[in-house]
């Protein structure tokens, strides 16, 4: 299939599972020009932030969490994770290092600059932090945004798990939206459901939204290469998630069997 080049195209992304995913299946219908890439955000900087929302006793749930029970869950879950992988046909292929320009932020002024040098028509943002009013009123492009979650409903994070321990199946899945400088609050272009499976948990469930994700994504990209993309409506509620505390997720598991 010959690729579709109307439209200069870079991505902002973070060093995630989900932007090399993102990566490798949209080169193959369409040429990247560029990667910005940013450093990882310091986690001191992401607990203090958060406390200031959530209080320090969640975060203090939140850290116990990610130390003592995530890591558990990963050691366990590596075949059906393995099993996953092949199953979704998802490559995890580094980025090549010929596309790729990093950079501390992707609000930084050295995103802006490569960005204004750069000249896209599209950026697509994955698995970064949130994009600032500075890069999206002085860069001359449409940013799309692939969130692991249907939203307005599952905005945040983990979107997948919170819909699963809600019992709302039919909100378990995952959102192509135009950025804004809310947090996943853009207008959605395109929105698809997920249906893991019960062997499935916490560090498999993204995996299922990530490629499920890239089939909406690239269909974005066609659209708006034709001079086609349109938004739809989101859902009614509107609500933002975050990390499980380690006693949200003790009580989840054994209460409502969401792994």
């Amino acid at each position: 299939m010959e690729k579709n080049n109307s439209k200069k195209i870079v991505m902002l992304a973070g060093k995630t599972r989900s932007s090399a995913i993102a990566y490798n299946a949209l080169i193959k219908d369409f040429n990247i020009s560029a990667v910005i890439e940013e450093n990882a955000v310091p986690m001191k900087q992401i607990m203090k932030n958060r406390a200031k929302k959530l209080g320090w006793i969640n975060v203090g749930g939140q850290i116990m969490f990610g130390v003592l029970l995530l890591p558990v869950i990963k050691k366990f879950s590596k075949n059906q994770t393995e099993k996953v992988i092949k199953k979704l046909e998802v490559d995890l292929s580094p980025i090549p290092e010929t596309v790729l320009k990093t950079t501390d932020s992707v609000n930084s002024d050295k995103t802006l600059k490569l960005l204004q040098e750069l000249k896209p028509d599209l950026v697509i943002v994955n698995g970064c932090r949130i994009i600032s009013k500075k890069i999206l009123n002085n860069v001359n492009a449409t940013f799309i945004n692939t969130h692991e979650g249907i939203t307005p409903k599952y905005r945040g994070i983990h979107g997948c798990y919170w819909a699963l321990v809600n019992n709302d199946k039919e909100n378990c899945g995952v959102t192509v939206h135009l950025v804004d400088k809310g947090v996943d609050t853009g207008e959605v272009i395109y929105q698809s459901r997920v249906l893991p499976e019960k062997s499935d948990n916490f560090t498999t469930y993204p995996l299922y939204q990530t490629a499920e994700g890239c089939k909406i994504l690239k269909l974005a990209v066609e659209d708006f290469c034709n001079d086609r993309l349109k938004t739809i409506s989101g859902t009614k509620d509107n609500f933002i998630w975050y990390h499980p505390t380690i006693w949200q997720y003790l009580y989840y598991r054994i209460f409502r069997g969401v792994k």
